[in-house]
C-alpha cells in the first residue's frame, strides 16, 4: 500500500519506519525535515506526499489538524483513508472528518492510548469513523492492541482518550507533586509505598471508595487539602494539585448539600 505520514518527529518517524518495514510504499512530509538518515522519501510538499496515496496518517500537533486537511483535501484520491492521530478535541476530529469525506476519502479518527515512546507503533489505539476497519488492518500488523468503535462517528475515539487523559494526566500529576512534596520532607520512601500501596489491588473498589469517601466527607477533606497546599508552600514546592483538590472537594461539598 502506498502510504503518506505527514510529521515526522518521534511518533511520526517510528510508525514510517514501521509502515516500510512491512514492505509499504510510504513517503513522508514535514516541513522541518527535508532528507531522512535512514533513507525514507521525503516530499517536497504536503500535496505531493498525499497525491495518489492509498492512506494518509496525520502525526502532527493537535493544532495543525484542520489546516492540515484543508491543505491535503484538493490532492486526496477517492476512497484513500485519512487516519488522522493528532490529540485534537472531538469536535475538531469531526470538523476534520467532514473535511477529508467530502472529498470521497474515509477518514479515520485514532486515538492512541499509551507511550509511543515505549511501545512504538505497537501501542494501544481506538478507531472511529469510516476508513477505521482499514487503518485496523495495517496496525494490527504491528502487534498492538487495536479496537474499532462500530458505527461511531469521527471524533467518538478522541472522546475516550480525553476522558482517560483527567484521571491518567492528572494521576501522573498528583504522584509527581507527591514524591517532589515527600523528598523535600525527606519522606520519598514511605510516600512511594502508599502510592505504590493505593495503586495495587481490586482497581474497581478502590473507585467506588473513591466517589462515596469523597462525597461523603467532602467538608473535612477540603479543608484537608487546603492545610496540605499551605504545607507544600511551607517546603518551597508547588501545590498545584493540592489547591485544585481543595477547589474541587469544596465545589462538591456544595453540589452535595443541593442534592440532599
Amino acid at each position: 500500500m502506498k502510504c503518506a505520514v505527514i510529521g515526522l518527529g518521534e511518533v511520526g518517524s517510528r510508525y514510517a519506519r514501521a509502515l516500510r518495514d512491512a514492505d509499504h510504499d510510504v513517503i513522508g512530509f514535514d516541513p522541518a525535515v527535508s532528507t531522512s538518515s535512514d533513507g525514507l522519501t521525503i516530499a517536497s510538499t504536503l500535496g505531493d506526499a498525499v497525491d495518489g496515496t492509498e492512506m494518509v496518517l496525520i502525526m502532527t500537533g493537535a493544532s495543525a489538524a484542520p489546516r492540515i486537511a484543508a491543505d491535503a483535501a484538493p490532492r486526496l484520491s477517492p476512497g484513500c483513508i485519512y487516519a488522522d492521530f493528532t490529540s485534537a478535541s472531538p469536535k475538531v476530529m469531526s470538523e476534520v472528518g467532514d473535511i477529508v469525506s467530502a472529498t470521497g476519502a474515509r477518514f479515520c479518527d485514532v486515538a492512541v492510548l499509551g507511550p509511543v515512546s515505549v511501545h512504538g507503533p505497537s501501542v494501544p489505539v481506538m478507531l472511529a469513523g469510516p476508513g477505521a476497519e482499514a487503518v485496523a488492518t495495517v496496525l494490527l500488523d504491528f502487534g498492538g492492541e487495536v479496537e474499532v468503535l462500530e458505527d461511531a462517528q469521527p471524533g467518538e475515539a478522541m472522546a475516550h482518550k480525553l476522558l482517560r487523559s483527567i484521571f491518567m494526566k492528572g494521576l501522573a500529576s498528583i504522584i509527581c507533586e507527591a514524591v517532589d512534596a515527600s523528598e523535600a520532607a525527606g519522606l520519598t520512601k514511605w510516600t512511594r509505598q502508599q502510592i505504590a500501596n493505593q495503586l495495587a489491588g481490586d482497581g474497581q473498589a478502590v473507585i467506588d471508595r473513591f466517589l462515596v469517601g469523597s462525597r461523603t466527607h467532602a467538608v473535612r477533606r477540603a479543608q484537608e487539602m487546603r492545610d496540605t497546599a499551605t504545607y507544600l508552600n511551607d517546603l518551597g514546592v508547588p501545590n498545584t494539585m493540592s489547591a485544585a483538590s481543595a477547589q474541587y472537594l469544596g465545589d462538591l461539598s456544595q453540589r452535595v448539600v443541593r442534592h440532599e
